[in-house]
């Protein structure tokens, strides 16, 4: 049975990369399920994991022409399913490592060891971040509710990179000016 997936696979790919680009539809309706199947072992998150295979189809179909060894389709196919999921993880460990270190620096000079007073920081802090204005607001926001980074933060307000990164920190020193007080 593999064998005959591997035939079958190696002949739509070959067909591709002769020119028939319908064969595209043929290759997806086989393999989108069990990309999304994989992806969701790794990440754990359903919607996730369709994104995941979906970025996975656009490097397919960007480097399926150059696919040296047909053959290898389903193992070429799944490795770039992998780094995809790999990246989203490494990305999601790094946005909870930003907002833990975050809440550390918020709190952890004005919180004291009984932990009754973390619902007051919490208030304070949330009052904190409506009284900034709305530019800093809005990237703070982004980068710790939403998770997004400075460069996709720069891409969704249409401004650069280095303007976001400004607008962050001065909002972070406004922030821990007015929860000190």
């Amino acid at each position: 049975m593999k064998n005959l997936e591997n035939i079958a696979d190696t002949k739509l790919v070959l067909a591709y990369q002769s020119g028939n680009k319908k064969v595209l539809n043929t290759l997806v309706k086989k393999w989108h399920l069990q990309f999304c199947k994989f992806a969701f072992w790794m990440v754990k998150d359903a919607d996730v994991a369709k994104d995941i295979a979906q970025e996975s189809w656009k490097v397919i179909f960007d480097n399926l022409t150059d696919l040296k060894d047909p053959t290898k389709f389903k193992s070429w196919a799944i490795s770039i399913v992998n780094r995809k999921s790999i990246d989203y993880l490494r990305l999601n460990q790094r946005r909870a490592k930003n907002l833990k270190k975050y809440h550390q620096e918020q709190f952890s000079t004005n919180i004291s060891e009984d932990d009754s007073d973390v619902p007051f920081y919490k208030e304070k802090l949330k009052e904190a971040i409506a009284s900034l204005p709305k530019n800093q607001k809005i990237v703070i926001e982004l980068f710790y509710k939403q998770c997004y980074s400075l460069k996709e933060i720069a891409e969704l307000l249409n401004i650069s990179v280095g303007t976001a990164k400004s607008r962050l920190f001065h909002a972070r020193e406004k922030l821990k000016l007015i929860i000190k007080k």
